[in-house]
């Protein structure tokens, strides 16, 4: 057999994995997944989370299908993006109702109709196989530009369920028609073809069996598990991320502003505690994406030992709508959150950490709740459509029991009301009453307006554990753990004595709050 014909016949066979296991897995949603429309929507959420997604960035998604993860990820990234949704193998024939954003491929080649193409992002469902993986890999590198990211979701084969039914199907006779690959194995061959910033993390503890209130309970559960060491291995799924180098793309600064009524209303207030790297990028980018909103940038600095005032009184001579406070001991980050709020001037005031700058694309959502007429938006990272990466385990754990006696205390319903990324109306600011000199302030700034009586709205955020390019948390769980118990006490207190008078006003907190 000649060398031609061999890598004819050995490609031939390569597409038609991707077209055995592109069929596999939209049968097995349809008819074995109760709620694989919401899976597939948490899955968009994740992906444009990670990739922190801007309108006209273009998207390859690779084995299409039907079309049932397209319509999702057309949902979230708002019908911005072209995407292009190519399917595999004979006989699975694409929808006919998606909008004109969508090209729709059949392919039964790689690249075949793609060549000479490249995207900015690739995103892939359980099509990576032993047969083919390392061509797959390889032509998916080939499509992405210089900086591109991929996004694989693989099915884990340590999962202890898949691995029952595989037992169960094979004692029947039944052949498994996938062979999958581990976690160490998918690192390893990415790393292999070149790609770089890979990560590989077990994902979804949502599986069978499944009903309304269990699925409720094992999205909550998985968010904790997700970051169990030990039990993470057990998950679902398996997440890939993986970047073409050279490092990160020209991301530009296309403009997120939709909301006229918001135009030179909003005062940013960041503090900053030795956070020199990150200043300059932060208020670029701030100004690139939200530019017509912002009134004001309030740069708080809290007693740094760097060279972060000196930053901030740079970018402060240089742009009017730069303000720097310069704080004097002692430092603070809640003595800095209250300086920062005091001063601001705007019809809202965005309260955010000086190194959420990979979130700035994300924070779009919030502005749109408060163009819907929401008092207060906070990002929540612990939302059901939200992204945990290399969370610490014990902050999860506080995090959640906190919350959870939080909801018995005032019996409301809430999911993450102390991230420090919260977007009010200056009403609301100026009705707080800030006592936290550290972290646990931003439980009062979460608390203080639901129990007020505010509309608060939260919306998914994603979370992923800093890089040695982003600084050092100064959050310690122990040392800041008590003033979150002082906040909450002190709330419930206030909360039972104002339930207890008779007057049936809205208590000594806020004479004249709206709802």
């Amino acid at each position: 057999m000649s060398t031609q014909v061999f890598a004819t016949e050995k490609h031939a066979r390569e597409m038609e994995t991707l077209g055995i296991r592109e069929n596999y897995r939209d049968l097995y949603w349809l008819k074995r997944d109760p709620i694989y429309a919401d899976r597939l929507l948490w899955r968009a959420q994740t992906f444009r989370h990670i990739v922190h997604l801007l309108p006209e960035q273009t998207i390859l998604e690779l084995g299409s299908g039907q079309g049932l993860f397209t319509r999702r990820l057309l949902a979230v990234s708002r019908g911005e993006n072209p995407v292009t949704a190519v399917t595999f193998g004979p006989g699975n024939g694409h929808p006919r109702d998606f909008p004109s954003s969508v090209e729709l491929l059949g392919a039964s080649s790689l690249p075949g109709q793609l060549a000479g193409r490249s995207f900015d992002y690739i995103i892939a469902m359980d099509l990576l196989d032993k047969r083919n993986c390392a061509w797959m890999l390889q032509n998916v590198y080939q499509l992405l530009k210089p900086g591109g990211q991929v996004i694989f979701y693989e099915s884990n084969p340590w999962n202890i369920v898949l691995r029952m039914r595989n037992l169960l199907a094979h004692f029947f006779g039944k052949k498994e028609p996938r062979q999958l690959l581990s976690r160490p194995a998918l690192y390893e061959l990415l790393s292999e073809v070149g790609f770089i910033k890979v990560f590989a993390i077990y994902n979804d503890f949502v599986f069978a069996p499944l009903t309304p209130s269990l699925v409720w309970l094992l999205r909550n559960l998985s968010i904790l598990l997700e970051n169990t060491p030990g039990i993470q291995t057990l998950a679902g799924s398996i997440l890939i991320r993986a970047q073409k180098p050279p490092g990160a793309s020209d991301r530009g600064h296309a403009s997120l502003c939709d909301h006229r009524q918001l135009k030179g209303t909003v005062s940013v207030v960041i503090p900053c505690h030795n956070e020199e790297m990150n200043i300059q990028p932060l208020v670029a980018h701030l100004k690139g994406f939200y530019g017509p909103y912002i009134k004001e940038i309030i740069l708080v600095d809290d007693n740094s030992r760097d060279g972060t005032g000196e930053v901030i009184r740079k970018l402060a001579a240089e742009d009017p709508v730069i303000r720097g406070i310069f704080r004097s001991p002692p430092n603070g980050v809640g003595r800095a959150i209250a300086d920062g709020l005091q001063a601001a001037t705007g019809g809202y005031v965005l309260s955010m950490d000086c190194d959420f700058q990979h979130l700035l694309p994300e924070m779009r959502d919030l502005f749109d709740a408060a163009a819907e007429g929401y008092d207060v938006v906070i990002g929540s990272r612990f939302s059901r459509h939200s992204v945990l990466l290399n969370y610490p385990f014990p902050k999860i754990i506080a995090n959640r029991g906190f919350h959870l006696l939080a909801k018995l205390l005032f019996r409301r319903s809430f999911r993450d009301l102390t991230n420090n990324l919260k977007l009010m109306r200056l009403e609301v600011v100026k009705n707080l009453r800030l006592t936290q000199p550290g972290f646990a302030v931003n439980a009062e700034t979460g608390f203080q307006p639901l129990l007020m009586g505010y509309s608060v709205k939260e919306v998914p955020i994603s979370w992923i554990n800093r890089t040695p390019d982003m600084g050092i948390s100064s959050f310690r769980l122990v040392r800041v753990s008590g003033g979150y118990f002082q906040v909450l006490a002190r709330l419930w207190l206030n909360h039972i004595s104002r339930k207890g008078r008779k007057s049936g006003g809205k208590g000594d907190m806020k004479e004249n709050s709206r709802k």
